[in-house]
């Protein structure tokens, strides 16, 4: 029998996917038990309350620890030879394993997101307290940064989910502030919440005036705000499943080196919180509606053209102009997310797949599938739902 102490309180979406993936590998070999001590942020640096942490798991006879702690909390935890996974938090910390993400690419993710709507005003919302928030935020910066953009940031000094610190005044102040219209990327769904409770009492529209993405698709917060909010997926349950596998491969042989399980960014969810784009020119704003409000994209240049009554050489030049590629490309690389989306939320066959969203050459939308995510669909859908391989990508053109 393999113990586990589980020091994570699973409030949040984020815990309770990463324990659904950590319970399925442990059901599939059988044989596990777990006791779960929830700690409170202050319990985190608490000396008193990892003390009683060790009592328990020598008393119990704990075989493996996984949760949330300070990096001074985790030596004193490594000194009693149990085999432990930090949640990180606050930092990473050398020599033991980490659960993390890609942070960074989670921020690239969103910068590109917004990009494609063209948008040409960001803010990013977070808090300095943790590396996911700060990791973030360096990505969607840098990102924007590579094409000659910047974001107006907001930080709060700590993470608002463990009861606000939040100066109400002065963010609604900072958001009065912003140009009309901004994109802002917000470090997790809660602060991403916020800004819409916020802008609810500020006269600010969403997502005329602010169009606003979160992280983690906790769907409870998502449809809680008002309008609801898009969010970046993250792979938490495969990642929780792995980090399951690794961890019952170290308690069997402790000479193993510690590991790193990256989660990363698979897609966004798209509600109504980033719907429009902030583009000037009509004849683009027009295109690009028709695109994405088009059966996944399913619309040719011919009938685009049609509609909007204009030659395709003065679309194509208005559309580099705001968009930077040409329409021919906009297309495709929408149509081929809306194929990677229906690969993780349709149970069909990846060839019906296809074929429902209008594509007869499978060889081509291979090629441009790996072109964007850098893996075939089979692979792709492989990991991503079914956490068949270790394969590590990050999939940030979305």
């Amino acid at each position: 029998m393999l113990k586990v102490l589980l020091l994570s309180d699973f409030t949040s979406a984020y815990s309770r996917l990463l324990l659904k993936g950590f319970l399925r590998y442990s059901m599939e070999v059988g044989n596990w038990r777990f006791y779960r001590i929830p700690l409170s942020r202050e319990d985190f640096n608490d000396e008193k309350a990892i003390e009683t942490v060790i009592d328990i798991a020598q008393r119990w006879g704990a075989d493996a620890i996984m949760g949330q702690l300070s990096e001074v909390n985790t030596e004193r935890l490594r000194s009693i030879g149990i085999p432990v996974i930090l949640q990180n938090y606050t930092n990473r910390v050398d020599g033991i394993s980490n659960i993390t993400g890609d942070y960074y690419g989670t921020g690239e993710m969103a910068a590109n997101y917004f990009l494609r709507k063209g948008y040409t005003n960001f803010a990013f919302y977070g808090t300095s307290d943790t590396i996911w928030s700060r990791e973030r935020e360096e990505g969607f910066c840098t990102r924007l940064a590579e094409v000659g953009q910047h974001a107006y940031i907001y930080n709060e000094e700590s993470n608002i989910r463990y009861g606000s610190t939040s100066d109400q005044q002065t963010l609604q102040a900072w958001l009065q502030q912003l140009p009309h219209p901004t994109a802002l990327f917000a470090c997790d769904d809660v602060f991403a919440l916020r800004i819409t409770e916020v802008c609810g009492i500020s006269n600010i529209q969403v997502p005329q005036d602010l169009a606003v993405l979160g992280v983690d698709n906790d769907e409870i917060l998502c449809n809680m705000s008002d309008p609801p909010l898009s969010s970046i997926v993250l792979d938490v349950k495969n990642g929780g499943y792995q980090a399951a596998k690794l961890l019952h491969s170290i308690v069997k042989d402790k000479q193993l080196p510690q590991f790193n399980i990256v989660i990363n960014p698979i897609r966004i969810e798209r509600r109504k919180s980033t719907e429009g784009y902030s583009v000037s020119d009509k004849l683009v704003l027009g295109a690009l509606k028709l695109i994405e409000t088009e059966n996944n994209g399913l619309i040719s240049i011919t009938e685009i053209l049609n509609r909007l009554c204009v030659s395709r050489r003065v679309l194509e030049k208005h559309f580099r102009k705001e968009v930077g590629i040409s329409i021919y490309q906009y297309i495709l690389d929408y149509r081929t997310s809306c194929f990677a989306e229906k690969l993780l939320t349709s149970d069909l066959p990846i060839m019906d797949i296809a074929f429902e969203l209008g594509y007869e050459d499978y060889i081509n939308l291979t090629k441009s599938f790996k072109r964007i995510y850098q893996m075939t669909p089979t692979q792709y859908r492989n990991y991503y739902k079914y956490g068949k391989t270790t394969t590590i990508i990050n999939p940030n053109n979305q």
